[in-house]
């Protein structure tokens, strides 16, 4: 799929990246970017986007995360519910304290509180965003980022290897 990603026309390839980063500036430097000789070469352009983002291409790129433990919808909800499957067996009780420490965090820092969920329970994932809650705005920003690299890396591997997603 690396050779679809090299050769994609570019709406087609737009379309595609911004599924996995809805960042706009992210996806045409990925595309720009092209060809990648293999996915290594892909994933550091990816890394070096994701860390080149300004205050309105990262509001973008979280505008396109649903908070965690809501649905999202499109092609990148798909992956968010996949992301987020620790969240889906959890009860009302850890729930209801998810969705008031995400309450908190936005209030915090004005933005959805964003994490690699994969792998993650929701007791987890409630624990890093109660210490996160206590991060100073530019530290917080340098883990955001962190963290949307991360999920770019995953989602850019669903992009190349669909017959991997479950």
């Amino acid at each position: 799929m690396l050779d679809w990603l090299n050769t994609a026309p570019g709406d087609e390839l737009r379309t595609a990246l911004l599924a996995c980063c809805a960042a706009e500036r992210w996806a045409e430097r990925i595309a720009a970017q092209r060809p990648y000789p293999d996915e290594d070469a892909l994933r550091a352009a990816s890394d070096e986007a994701t860390a080149a983002l300004d205050d309105a291409g990262l509001a973008q790129a979280l505008a396109g995360h649903p908070r965690i433990g809501e649905r999202a919808s499109g092609h990148g909800g798909a992956w968010s519910r996949q992301e987020q499957s620790g969240v889906a067996g959890a009860g009302d009780d850890a729930r209801a304290r998810l969705a008031a420490a995400n309450a908190a965090y936005e209030e915090r820092f004005g933005h959805v509180y964003l994490v690699c969920a994969t792998g993650k329970s929701a007791e987890e994932l409630l624990a890093i965003c109660t210490a996160r809650v206590r991060n100073d705005p530019d530290t917080e920003r340098g883990v955001v980022l962190a963290e949307l690299a991360k999920i770019n890396r995953l989602r850019l591997g669903k992009l190349l290897h669909p017959e991997a997603v479950r």
